[in-house]
């Protein structure tokens, strides 16, 4: 796990998203998972930047969503279709084609997830997967006690986190009780991973992700297993990591290869 900390949190989404144009432009026609809320829209208005001033191309880039609420009709503002619509299928110039939200409103929401996970393992699989973390530890909706091998499926939201995402509904509009989320066992599929997050009240969960014990009880803390994973923070999030002096030295290392150092 390469922990980056930077000290803004615009520099953390100027950071990801260049890793991800690094990536997109070796291998075009990467699969890349996306995250909503708060934490990524850093990372999508500076892939927007970029590709504005042809830095990069992101011809051929197809899109999976982490999750959606359960009951929520795609042009509901708070839906994550509404969001991924606005947020980055339109400033990033996707085909809509190429962009997959689970389908929240479905009849059959079982089968929806069902689907979905199929259709994942018929693009290939997530090739880079971007990720933000909940207060509680949560990545995707994956609230603590989650399995640490889950699939897609339907998932109860905690109260903290209701309470957390009721900034993205309009007043009087109450935050779903249910969602459909990609799994851990699903996130951890993916070949490649970025997580980020911003501010003091992430500090304590994203401590216990990468400096904690693996458990059920913060599911994020499941990437320590993984074999490629980065965490781009800002200085309040990076506030109550024990070793982040150490983390800030491996970074500074990476520029001066063995060999170079004398």
């Amino acid at each position: 796990m390469d922990v980056v900390i930077l000290p803004t949190p615009a520099d953390v989404g100027t950071f990801a998203a260049q890793l991800i144009g690094r990536r997109v432009a070796a291998s075009p026609g990467t699969v890349l998972g996306v995250a909503t809320g708060s934490s990524p829209l850093g990372i999508y208005r500076e892939l927007a930047r970029l590709r504005a001033r042809e830095a990069i191309s992101l011809d051929g880039l197809r899109c999976f969503a982490l999750d959606e609420y359960v009951g929520l009709p795609p042009d509901h503002p708070g839906s994550y279709a509404a969001f991924v619509a606005r947020e980055i299928t339109g400033p990033l110039g996707l085909a809509p084609a190429n962009v997959r939200v689970p389908d929240g409103s479905a009849g059959d929401i079982a089968r929806a997830c069902i689907d979905y996970e199929e259709d994942l393992a018929a693009a290939g699989g997530i090739g880079l997967q971007i990720l933000g973390i909940g207060t509680n530890g949560h990545i995707g909706f994956n609230e603590p006690t989650s399995s640490l091998s889950s699939r897609t499926r339907v998932k109860a939201l905690s109260e903290q986190t209701r309470k957390d995402n009721s900034r993205f509904f309009p007043s009087g509009d109450t935050v779903p009780t249910h969602c459909i989320t990609q799994g851990l066992g699903t996130i951890m599929d993916a070949a490649e991973i970025v997580l980020v997050a911003q501010g003091e009240r992430k500090a304590a969960a994203v401590a216990a992700a990468i400096e904690g014990p693996v458990a059920s009880m913060c599911p994020a803390s499941v990437l320590q297993f993984h074999r490629r994973v980065t965490v781009v923070l800002d200085e309040a999030s990076a506030g109550r990591l024990a070793l982040a002096d150490y983390y800030r030295g491996v970074h500074a290392a990476k520029d001066n290869p063995i060999g170079a150092l004398a």
